[in-house]
């Protein structure tokens, strides 16, 4: 990917909710079908951006001219949400968030992603991430098994 296509990172603005729940429930659909239909509509997820994520989360936005392609959302060393527009997955969007919330975390990150999330769980680990532990779900919202990931800057050679 050439320097002119390159994605752009910054904080998140209390006016990018909109276009983050619209990512959030987009990227949700398409890249875990197998998550029970959404319940919440995208005003009630927009208003969880502004109540929730915004007050509680360090929240980076990926920008490329002028649209937003992806957030990340760090909640102490947790990373609570990563996700892309489905049209900017493999493009290295991801990985510029992941770099940023890693820059933020100089002792380490700790993220939950779903057992059936293959595509997830190779991004993670091509960047470093590590299993800790798996559950049977019964501990997550969608009761899914699913399991946390661990980043420690001393783990892997950068």
């Amino acid at each position: 990917m050439g320097d002119d296509t390159r994605a752009e990172i910054r904080l998140a603005y209390a006016a990018d909710a909109t276009v983050i729940a619209r990512i959030h429930l987009a990227s949700r659909a398409a890249t875990m079908p197998y998550l029970p239909p959404q319940k919440r509509s995208p005003a009630q997820v927009t208003r969880w951006v502004e109540d929730v994520l915004l007050k509680e989360c360090h929240i980076w936005v990926a920008v490329r001219d002028a649209v937003v392609l992806g957030y990340a959302a760090l909640g102490g060393n947790v990373l609570e949400h990563l996700y892309l527009r489905p049209d900017a997955r493999r493009q290295g969007v991801g990985t510029l968030l992941l770099d940023e919330v890693r820059r933020h975390s100089p002792d380490g990150v700790l993220l939950h992603v779903f057992q059936q999330n293959t595509d997830a769980r190779a991004f993670y680990e091509r960047h470093g991430f590590t299993v800790l532990d798996t559950s049977d779900g019964s501990q997550n919202m969608e009761h899914l098994p699913d399991m946390t990931l661990r980043w420690a800057p001393n783990d892997v050679t950068r």
